[in-house]
């Protein structure tokens, strides 16, 4: 299936012209594991010609099949991998080592099991040379804003999954970066929890518009919070097949607006082209 845009009308931010970030023609490749001794080391194409850009202060989210190289690109934006071929210009700069504009959420627990909340907030601000009062009194800004205030001392044990993932969002925005690069941070919280976190995220974002490039296997997610969906093919040689405007209303509760006529327009829409890839991205798992 050839690249397809499928425009409807959004409520329109203003933006900057330069985009956040943008790939471009990148492709990505890797050896596969070593065979049989005196084979050929194998190549496996994870992403291939992938051309997309990420507008300043706008919501895109990523979907596609397990395995087809989501990650892959947020690494890539990240500078924690050099595309084969192709390159990423972050705000028109092309990007060379790590991304010093980007804080990234990763999904599993990123979190000090030795130190407290508080401390898990300033551990980036103390290696950017901060003062340790100016990183205490930010951190506990922070803190209170994602509606842990009183749970400074706590250490992540004592802190339940959402309160830890709350954490982990306030030690990234601390150093109030520019791009929120995230990779499924909340699939390992229950429903209640994930929905919380989710308008918590909303209500950050909107609050100062950053620029945020969310991975999701969650359709729902991915419609309920974002400006735009873009669709990845399956793999090997993963690509944008598609990309959808959200017009949906902000701000959002994305409980409530999971209800609506819009949302379950969008919803019927993305499906009908992730359908075939994710079938041939589990019939690729099987073999």
């Amino acid at each position: 299936m050839g690249f397809m845009e499928m425009k409807m009308a959004v409520d329109a931010t203003p933006v900057q012209s330069t985009p956040a970030i943008a790939f471009k023609s990148v492709t990505c490749c890797f050896p596969k594991a070593a065979g049989r001794r005196g084979s050929e080391q194998q190549i496996y194409t994870a992403v291939k010609d992938v051309s997309l850009e990420i507008k300043d202060g706008e919501f895109v989210s990523v979907v596609g099949p397990t395995g087809c190289g989501k990650s892959t690109l947020l690494n890539v934006a990240a500078g924690l991998i050099n595309p084969t071929e192709g390159a990423v210009d972050i705000f028109g700069v092309p990007l060379k080592g790590i991304n010093r504009d980007a804080g990234y959420m990763f999904q599993a627990e990123s979190l000090m099991a030795w130190r407290t909340a508080l401390q898990n907030v300033t551990v980036g601000l103390e290696y950017r040379g901060v003062s340790p009062s100016e990183a205490r009194e930010r951190a506990m800004d922070w803190l209170a804003k994602v509606g842990l205030a009183g749970f400074e001392d706590r250490y992540p044990h004592q802190l339940s999954g959402g309160m830890r993932k709350r954490v982990s969002l306030a030690q990234m925005l601390v150093l109030d970066p520019r791009i929120v690069l995230l990779d499924e941070p909340f699939s390992a919280l229950d429903a209640q929890t994930r929905v919380l976190m989710e308008n918590e995220l909303l209500a950050l974002w909107a609050a100062n518009r950053k620029s945020v490039l969310f991975i999701t296997h969650d359709l729902e997610e991915a419609i309920s919070m974002s400006d735009r969906v873009v669709v990845l093919s399956a793999g090997p040689g993963t690509h944008p097949i598609a990309e959808f405007e959200i017009n949906l209303p902000r701000p959002r509760d994305v409980s409530e607006i999971r209800l609506t006529e819009q949302f379950l327009k969008l919803h019927h829409q993305i499906w009908d082209v992730m359908r075939e890839e994710v079938l041939k991205g589990y019939a690729q798992s099987k073999r």
